[in-house]
């Protein structure tokens, strides 16, 4: 079988980035123990306020130190559960001043929910019986709206909160 010239230089160089490609797989994976992420959380989505993270009093916005914060949520049912108010009502705003760091925690009680802040970086499928978590820095002033983009059901536009970063 003959080869044109120009065929065995694609060939060869093919069959060259394959190797270079499975050497740098291979290095990464062997070597510096490069894995997959595995660890997932898990809880019950029955009763989720079992997990501490979860409970009533700890849900929405809590200061951890100076320019650090936990968001905690639970979806359900077309809603965000940010926790409460001072006067028993849903909260649906949380604010958050700029140049925090934010870490996510959320989790879901009946089906699939998205958790995508608009205008940012986060982004995360919610399933029951896990816990979702995304930290990322808030450095732009503005509103920001929390949305459901995971098709939950026929409220599932009704499903969104408010995120305000200020200075």
């Amino acid at each position: 079988m003959h080869l044109h010239k120009y065929e065995r230089i694609w060939l060869l160089f093919g069959t060259g980035s394959l190797v270079v490609f499975l050497l740098i797989i291979g290095f990464g994976a062997f070597y510096k123990g490069a894995q997959p992420p595995s660890e997932k959380i898990t809880i019950d989505p029955q009763n989720v306020e079992a997990q501490e993270s979860f409970k009533k009093e700890n849900l929405g916005l809590t200061k951890v130190e100076d320019g650090k914060y936990i968001v905690n949520v639970v979806a359900s049912a077309f809603n965000y559960d940010l926790g409460k108010d001072e006067e028993g009502s849903n909260v649906k705003k949380i604010r958050i001043p700029k140049g925090s760091t934010v870490l996510f925690q959320v989790t879901s009680t009946d089906v699939v929910h998205g958790f995508e802040l608009a205008g940012t970086n986060v982004n995360m499928m919610v399933e029951p019986g896990y816990i979702s978590s995304y930290e990322t820095e808030l450095n732009e002033t503005g509103e920001y709206t929390l949305v459901c983009n995971e098709y939950c059901g026929t409220g599932h536009h009704l499903m969104f909160a408010e995120v305000e970063v200020y200075e």
